[in-house]
């Protein structure tokens, strides 16, 4: 379904929203519920990819669909492969069998993981043999997708041995790794990062009942981030449940938005964003640590009319769609001019924004949301508008809540 985005403002210049969890601690939360089911989780994310999880998690079938889900896929190769006795074949989209598992799928081999390949070598769908694993030492590339390492790290303390993950290289996403260790230890998980070498150790106690609750996405904070900078001095969007000592990488949008003269006052579990200032300056930033939001950004600065070199965005090319493509191709139909490599994003300056152009999503949630805040600048059109439900099922309805007018 397309909807029409009509050039709008916002209905109020002081608006509050509240944002769903984090789909990215709500995943991991999830599996550790799944390994100690005396953890209660509140506040867990109702995006599709968490839903999905929550399902594979329960499911006592053989085949385990999850769709788009890509966390999910890493994370439950991990989890299913030390489900002893049990034979479990996990496959999903079409695009999902483009996606590369190898090197996950390597390392659980390493640890004595009995995992095969159902159609084409290092991709899924993968047939798994769950197994006591009792190898504990494991190595991997260290510029490779977190979400392969924090998959081993949150089985590591039901292994026998627990694990001693070396990482080889320059780490990237560090700030995913740290959440993921935080969040073991708050489950009461012992851990240390030293270098380059990750220790998870087994856990041999008991745990304590406890109710974890889960902080709201900062991926999806990022577009009232966007709308804020394409406001008018004095624009105030109120969001919670956040915190300033937040385990998500994207918490980094305080210190980058204040490029665009955003400033952020926290207060108890919220925190207003708010235009102060309008002199902008060419923009370099390296997002290795915080791709998800890149798409964000580069929208950002098109609609202002600022150039920027974004860098450090390997990872973009292997996401629900090649990322850095899709940004180059449809900000130049709305008259802009990018070029990109393997890893960077370059944005010339503009002063045009064409109207009524359809913007592709590519099954990608954040194309979708990312290119919305240009409502504010001109009308145009989202395809396959519902493709936020993998994260955000109710982007929408917020922002009408704000005042954009959207229609079918």
């Amino acid at each position: 379904m397309n909807f029409t985005l009509h050039k709008s403002q916002l209905a109020n210049q002081k608006s509050q929203i509240t944002i769903t969890g984090s789909k990215s601690e709500s995943n991991r939360l999830l599996l550790l519920q799944a390994l100690y089911p005396e953890f209660k989780l509140e506040n867990v994310s109702n995006s599709d990819d968490s839903n999905l999880m929550t399902n594979a998690l329960a499911s006592g079938e053989k085949i385990v669909d999850i769709h788009h889900a890509g966390t999910a896929m890493r994370f439950l190769t991990a989890y299913f492969s030390i489900q002893e006795g049990r034979e479990t074949i996990l496959t999903g989209s079409k695009r999902m069998k483009e996606r590369p598992i190898k090197i996950l799928v390597e390392a659980l081999k390493e640890l004595g993981a009995d995992i095969r390949y159902e159609e084409n070598e290092g991709f899924p769908p993968i047939k798994l043999q769950g197994k006591k694993l009792t190898k504990n030492k494991v190595s991997l590339k260290a510029n490779v997708s977190s979400q392969y390492i924090s998959a081993l790290l949150l089985i590591a303390s039901k292994l026998e041995n627990g694990i001693e993950l070396t990482l080889e290289g320059e780490i990237t996403s560090v700030p995913y790794i740290k959440m993921t260790l935080a969040l073991l230890d708050e489950i009461g998980v012992e851990s240390s990062f030293l270098g380059n070498i990750i220790t998870v150790k087994p856990s041999t106690k008991n745990q304590q009942p406890k109710t974890l609750t889960v902080e709201s996405d900062w991926s999806s904070a990022s577009y009232y981030f966007s709308i804020v900078a394409l406001c008018d001095v004095g624009t105030e969007i109120t969001l919670s449940s956040y915190k300033e000592d937040s385990l998500q990488g994207d918490s980094s949008l305080v210190e980058i938005y204040k490029h665009f003269g955003v400033s952020t006052v926290f207060n108890g579990n919220s925190m207003t964003l708010k235009k102060d200032a309008t002199n902008f300056k060419p923009l370099n930033l390296d997002l290795v640590n915080a791709p998800d939001i890149a798409q964000t950004i580069a929208v950002t600065c098109f609609a202002l009319g600022m150039p920027c070199n974004l860098t450090g965005l390997h990872t973009l090319k292997i996401k629900e769609t090649d990322r850095l493509v899709a940004l180059k191709t449809e900000i130049e139909k709305l008259g802009g001019e990018v070029n990109i490599t393997d890893k960077s994003l370059h944005l010339s300056a503009s002063n045009q924004i064409k109207e009524m152009v359809p913007i592709a999503t590519y099954n990608d949630h954040r194309m979708a949301m990312a290119f919305a805040p240009l409502a504010l600048k001109t009308s145009l059109v989202i395809e396959d508008a519902m493709v936020v439900s993998k994260s955000y099922p109710t982007f929408w309805d917020d922002l009408k809540s704000i005042g954009f007018q959207i229609s079918k």
